[in-house]
């Protein structure tokens, strides 16, 4: 790999390699982990919320069904990219099977993991803008990210 090349050109380049390697650490040891990471990536879970806040009643019948939606279209999102050949049909029969059985545990964990993500995207933007307006070379800037994705990975644990 060319030391001058950006590690990942986008956010969503990003944190799709973090959710891989997030995956990659021992995924059946993180179960509610990595559901509420990839609930929280896809922002599908906000959605549904918002669609449903306007009756409570509606929204108490329909979490259930939105965190499953949410849960398919987060796996979806990380299929889109290199975890796809990770995750068998089994795995996300395992994971959507977990989610249904610690849907409150899972549910609990989301913004967290969207108060991280955001953070990290803050200082992704940072170090992507300091190397576009050349305060730093390439190789700087893949130290940064690659620390940046260090740190994100022990935060999830944490």
């Amino acid at each position: 790999m060319d030391p001058h090349a950006p590690l990942f050109d986008t956010f969503e380049q990003f944190l799709k390699q973090a959710i891989k390697d997030y995956y990659e650490r021992g995924w059946r040891s993180r179960k509610g982990n990595l559901i509420a990471l990839l609930i929280a990536s896809g922002q599908t879970v906000a959605l549904a919320r918002d669609s449903l806040t306007g009756e409570q009643g509606l929204k108490r019948a329909a979490i259930g069904a939105a965190g499953l939606v949410a849960l398919r279209l987060g796996i979806g999102f990380a299929l889109t990219g290199p975890l796809g050949i990770l995750v068998t049909g089994l795995a996300a029969a395992s994971l959507v099977s977990f989610f249904i059985k610690h849907q409150k545990e899972v549910t609990e964990r989301i913004p967290r993991y969207r108060t991280l993500i955001e953070e990290v995207r803050t200082k992704f933007d940072e170090i992507q803008a300091g190397y576009r307006g050349n305060r730093y070379g390439a190789s700087e800037r893949n130290l940064m990210v690659d620390g940046l994705l260090k740190r994100f990975l022990a935060d999830c644990d944490g």
